[in-house]
This record gives structure tokens, C-alpha cells and sequence, in this order.
């Protein structure tokens, strides 16, 4: 028998008040009523939906009929934005627009939040700007992780020299070609992976529907400005535990696919049904982790969050056996995510870092450029007034858009020639003109990181090879 499907007008038309009830009555149905026909299922919550009353203590049904009997002014709360800001830290601020700027001062006027930064590769974004850092007061916004949950860096780094790039040029890049996917291109036969079996994937049903699609698009990357690549990495500080030298490297940068997005999205609709905001804030929604959609919202985030690490395990893996060849040394971190953490004045927080780096006190991480400008290998200082956070990137300067529009092709080439870089996809948009120089980046950020090793691109994938 075919699974029961519900769709959000369907319930619409027997009068289910809003997207979270609806949500919820597809998620309840899914669970407990999945072998049902569809119009005795549409029946059952057309009971249900006009005597809430009656359903109370129903084993099943009673969480949902305690929302459905509640006045709507109960279900959305307004609130109060404050007029004085968080305290908050810009970082590189010259680097960095003043919408970009604006908008973080509106997420400092949010009655959870707590305390602010905004790394210099800052732009602007949904919500929270691109590099913004906040942290709040037991709430966890989902557009201020951002819809590429658990986007991450993973570097790993070879015990062969840096002119393997010249003398097996061809054979890395047939390597790249044949082990790197990208957007709707996955992997015939997806490696498996431990982190299918989380049980996260079983108890929240609308996660559950992300399964197959998780599965297909394992090991793969996303599009936009994500890659893999070949490069070298010169190792500067003995802190790598590494000999001083230049070796050969492979940088990944991708996210949690369409599972991330479609988590982002729903939780980001259910915040926004329940937490009404001024039209300018509307996007930094939040949803209480005291709540059950706040806990939902937390584990299915994680989760994400392992999923985005386990496609960039893959990617090493397919690379290192064709290259035959084991990593000496590798670096991963991520950002689009929260964290719980405690502030050094002791209060515990939950710390949203979009588009930023975690950068604790002794903790290492990767910082790229560009396609042809080098990433930098850095150890975390833990300043507190940036929130232990680093910028992610150079940060773009133009957008996607204005990219396309004012570069050429022959521009571009010509940018990729004289840094030595061979590109497998990719575009216009993406081309370096579209970024902040890196360099000014790294000297807007000396308090917040020490610079160990760097990363220089020599062969490029990207989308729409």
C-alpha cells in the first residue's frame, strides 16, 4: 500500500488555522496513521480540527488538539524588539557595507539576545549578515545558522611534495573528475555511512522524508561557491607538526545538501508562525529549545551538521584511495551552526556563528581566498569580544548578479593564467573579482587568529563542469 500523503492545502480546506498545526498533523499522521487511504485520514482530522476539545487526552492527538483549541493570539506571540543594542564588536568594519552593518544591529535588539560580532568577510545575508556571530539566551534561530547547515572546510594534506602538482598534473585532475560531484550530479552507488542509521532519522518525521534524498546525494557538493580542489599547502609554524616545507593538499568546501536546506526551511516557517517580529527582522525568528520544536529543530541540526562531515569523509576517501596515498595531517571546521557555550562571564549561551569559523582558544581551522587567492591554515586565540569566531573566507564584494555582469570570460582566464590555477567548472559569478582580497581579511582579524600554514589552489572543481 502506497504511504499516506498529505500536503498543506489539503488540510487548509477543513480548516486547520495555520502551517504549524499543519506541520504538526502531518507529522502525527505520518507516524501513527500511515497505512490510511487519504480521504479517511482527511476525515479523521476534519473531526479532530472542529472539536479540539474532544481530543484533549487522546493518546495520539492531544498535543496537537491542545494548539488547535488555543485563541491564534496565544499561538503567535509579538514581540518587543529593545531599544538598546547587546554589546557587539565589527572586526575589519572598513571591509564590510553598512547594510551588512545595519542588519546586525537589528539582531542586537532582540530580547534573547546577548551578545554580537561581525567578522570583516561580512556581507549581507537572510536574518543575520554573512559572518555574523550572536549569541542568545536559550533560543536558537534557524536563519542565523543559515540553510547550508554545517557548511564545512576539510583539508587534508599529503607526504608528497608540491611539484607533484606539475609533473601528475593530468592524472590529479582525471582523479578530481572522476571522484567529485557536484549539485544535481551524485554518485550511481553512494558509498553507505554510519550517520544513515542515526536514530534522529526515525524520530522526527519530517526528517525521515529527507532520508532517501540524503542518501543519494551522499559524498557529493553542493553548487554555488562550493569545491574541491588540489593545491599546495606551506607549512610555516612547527604547531602542524609538520616539517617546514610545501606539500601536496586537498581542500573540500560544501554543506549538508538539500537535507540541510529543507530542515532550515521548515524550522525557519514553524519559527515565524510562532514568533511574530517587525517586518526588517522578520527572518531572525527563533524558537525556544525549552519547546518541543526548539529540541526537533536542535537534534535535526546536529544531524545535518554530521551529514555535511560524513559527504566531506567521503570526498577524502574517494581522493586519497585513487591517489594511493594516506593524509599526514587534516583540518576540518564548520559554520552555519549553533553551538551551547559558555561566555567568560559564565552565563551559557547559544552561539550562532553564519558564514563564520569557530575559533577557540588552541583550535585549528582552514580561512580560503578564492579560486586563485590562497586559504589560510590558522589556530584560534578565543578572543571573547569576537565570540571565539574568525571570518569563513575572503566574503564577497559583489553579488552573484553583478559577478556575471561585469567580469568576461577572457577576464577571468586571464586571472586563472597568471596564478597558474586550472578550473573545472565554475563561472563568472564565482570569479575572483567577486571577493574582498583575503589578505585584508587576514590583517583585520590578527586578534582573533595566528596564521600556522598557507593553501594555494592549483586545480579547481566546481558546479557546471
Amino acid at each position: 500500500m502506497a504511504k499516506l500523503k498529505l500536503r498543506g492545502k489539503d488540510l487548509k480546506k477543513i480548516n486547520f488555522p495555520d502551517k504549524k498545526t499543519m506541520a504538526l498533523a502531518m507529522n502525527v499522521m505520518l507516524r501513527h496513521y500511515r497505512k490510511l487511504d487519504k480521504a479517511t485520514a482527511l476525515q479523521l482530522l476534519y473531526e479532530l480540527v472542529a472539536q479540539p476539545q474532544d481530543y484533549l487526552t487522546h493518546e495520539v492527538f492531544g498535543q496537537l488538539a491542545q494548539l488547535l483549541v488555543q485563541p491564534t493570539t496565544e499561538q503567535r506571540k509579538e514581540q518587543v524588539l529593545s531599544e538598546r543594542l547587546v554589546p557587539w564588536q565589527s572586526f575589519g568594519s572598513q571591509f564590510i557595507e553598512s547594510q551588512a552593518q545595519e542588519q546586525m544591529e537589528w539582531a542586537c535588539r532582540l530580547p534573547i539576545a546577548v551578545q554580537a560580532a561581525l567578522m570583516p568577510d561580512a556581507h549581507l545575508g537572510y536574518g543575520l549578515p554573512i559572518g555574523g556571530v550572536l549569541a542568545t539566551d536559550n533560543a536558537v534561530i534557524p536563519y542565523g545558522v543559515g540553510v547550508d547547515i554545517g557548511c564545512r572546510m576539510s583539508l587534508s594534506v599529503y607526504p608528497l611534495p608540491a611539484s607533484t602538482i606539475g609533473k601528475d598534473h593530468y592524472r590529479l585532475k582525471e582523479i578530481l573528475m572522476k571522484n567529485s560531484k557536484f549539485g544535481r550530479d551524485v554518485f550511481r552507488q553512494p558509498i553507505d555511512h554510519e550517520v544513515l542509521d542515526r536514530a534522529t532519522f526515525q524520530a522526527i518525521p519530517f526528517v525521515q522524508r529527507l532520508k532517501d534524498k540524503a542518501y543519494r546525494q551522499l559524498g557529493s557538493s553542493g553548487s554555488g561557491n562550493h569545491f574541491v580542489e588540489w593545491g599546495i599547502v606551506k607549512v610555516t609554524d612547527p604547531a602542524l607538526e609538520l616539517a617546514a616545507g610545501e606539500y601536496l593538499a586537498l581542500l573540500s568546501h560544501s554543506g549538508s545538501r538539500g537535507m540541510g536546506a529543507a530542515i532550515a526551511n521548515h524550522y525557519t516557517q514553524i519559527a515565524m508562525d510562532t514568533c511574530l517580529l517587525p517586518k526588517q527582522v522578520k527572518h531572525l525568528a527563533w524558537l525556544d529549545l525549552a519547546s518541543a520544536e526548539g529540541e526537533e529543530y536542535w537534534q535535526a541540526m546536529n544531524l545535518a551538521g554530521d551529514y555535511a562531515s560524513a559527504c566531506h569523509d567521503q570526498i577524502h576517501q574517494r581522493m586519497s584511495t585513487a591517489l594511493g596515498e594516506k593524509a599526514v595531517l587534516k583540518i576540518e571546521n564548520h559554520h552555519n551552526f549553533a553551538w551551547k557555550e559558555t561566555l567568560s562571564s559564565g552565563q551559557k549561551v547559544i552561539v550562532h556563528r553564519k558564514g563564520a569559523t569557530p575559533a577557540g582558544k588552541g583550535v585549528l581551522g582552514i580561512i580560503p581566498g578564492s579560486m586563485t587567492a590562497p586559504g589560510f591554515i590558522v589556530r584560534g586565540k578565543g578572543n571573547d569580544q569576537a565570540l571565539a569566531s574568525a571570518a569563513h573566507g575572503a566574503g564577497r564584494k559583489m553579488s552573484r548578479t553583478k559577478a556575471r555582469n561585469s567580469t568576461t570570460n577572457a577576464a577571468l582566464k586571464a586571472q586563472l593564467k597568471k596564478q597558474q590555477v586550472t578550473l573545472i567548472g565554475g563561472g563568472r559569478d564565482e570569479a575572483p573579482m567577486a571577493y574582498k582580497d583575503i589578505h585584508d581579511v587576514m590583517k583585520s582579524q590578527q586578534s582573533l587568529v595566528d596564521v600556522l600554514g598557507m593553501f594555494y589552489p592549483k586545480i579547481v572543481r566546481m558546479d557546471k563542469a
